[in-house]
């Protein structure tokens, strides 16, 4: 008898996920105009990334952080106004010490830099944000912020010696569906050595007014907050460790009671099973090419056009975005890469754990 009730439930597993083939095919490298839906499944019986101690003194700068909002504040849509902004961004990682490569593809360029860690064994983490906008939109929260984050990254982490290495790519034509990150992921070479991908996507907005966060209908999820103050990092159920690190890196768990006393925002993880292929809506930004090469990734984001009446507009200026929520957003990017990169555990969940 158990046999059967096991072979009918894979039995519609298969005939949901043909069923919803046909419509996420189309939409797998679009933005769509309804809200991201999200599944969140119990972890329950999955190992989690073990807690380690946050290297107290890396700290984000927020002066520096806004610096870069403010260099960035135009519309980086057209070829010669992305290439200001590859201009901008391989200056700072040349005062920081890297050496950035240019990546040619067809529709554009990204960005490619690497600090060795001293463990070769031990794999690589990527951090990523793309750099380009939409038309008539200076991108200050989409996606500055997320590029900020980045360079402050290559600022604190550049010369500090870890086990992993640090990757960071920067992104082109994102919002021209995904682009940049499908081509960077054809280099299949390089992600034989990844054990895991970070992709920034608009980490600077909050709000603070009842019901100012939208949800889409039947959100299997309870939010931290009744307002917008949180950050949220979507991921998939095949490296739950990798998603976990985001609760587990923190000085202090991430909690809305204790929010205060962190001065950090709340965190909520979503675990996305199937690699999103029964919730096509979580595939709309660049941790989507990783997932379909078998890479672990997590997209933090602020939750978009759920929370900020800004998205994809000209007001998307960097007055518009919250200067603690922001700092407190890169810094536990930062608190989460600086933990996985001095752990060498595998990122993918265990089976039976």
């Amino acid at each position: 008898m158990k046999k059967w009730i096991w072979l009918a439930l894979l039995l519609l597993v298969v005939v949901v996920v043909l069923g919803t083939r046909g419509t996420a095919n189309n939409r797998l490298f679009e933005e769509p105009p309804v809200p991201t839906i999200v599944q969140s499944i119990p972890n329950q019986n999955t190992p989690s990334q073990s807690s380690a101690p946050v290297a107290r003194d890396l700290q984000v700068s927020a002066d520096k952080l806004f610096t870069h909002i403010q260099k960035l504040n135009f519309q980086r849509y057209t070829s010669t106004e992305r290439s200001r902004t590859r201009t901008y961004i391989t200056t700072e990682l040349k005062k920081f010490g890297w050496t950035p490569q240019l990546e040619n593809f067809s529709e554009g360029v990204n960005i490619f830099a690497e600090r060795q860690g001293t463990n070769k064994q031990a794999g690589a983490i990527l951090v990523a944000a793309h750099y380009d906008t939409v038309a008539s939109s200076p991108g200050a929260d989409d996606n500055a912020s997320g590029v900020a984050v980045l360079l402050e990254l290559a600022r604190v982490l550049g010369s500090r010696p870890t086990p992993r290495t640090l990757q960071l790519a920067f992104f082109d034509r994102e919002e021209a569906g995904l682009l940049g990150s499908t081509a960077f992921v054809r280099k299949t070479a390089r992600l034989k050595n990844l054990g895991g991908a970070i992709v920034m996507d608009m980490v600077g907005y909050a709000c603070y007014k009842v019901g100012c966060q939208q949800y889409p209908a039947g959100l299997p999820v309870t939010p931290p907050s009744d307002k917008g103050d949180f950050l949220v990092v979507v991921g998939d159920t095949e490296h739950l460790p990798l998603l976990n690190a985001f609760q587990n890196s923190q000085p202090i768990p991430p909690t809305a009671l204790n929010k205060g006393d962190a001065n950090l925002p709340s965190v909520l993880t979503l675990p996305i099973p199937f690699k999103g292929l029964l919730t096509p809506d979580t595939l709309r930004s660049d941790h989507a090419p990783f997932w379909y090469q078998g890479i672990g990734a997590v997209l933090v984001t602020d939750t978009a056009n759920l929370r900020t009446p800004h998205y994809h507009q000209p007001s998307d200026l960097p007055a518009t975005i919250d200067r603690d929520f922001f700092r407190g957003s890169a810094q536990i990017v930062l608190n989460t890469t600086n933990t996985l990169l001095e752990n060498e555990r595998d990122l993918a969940t265990q089976q039976g754990g």
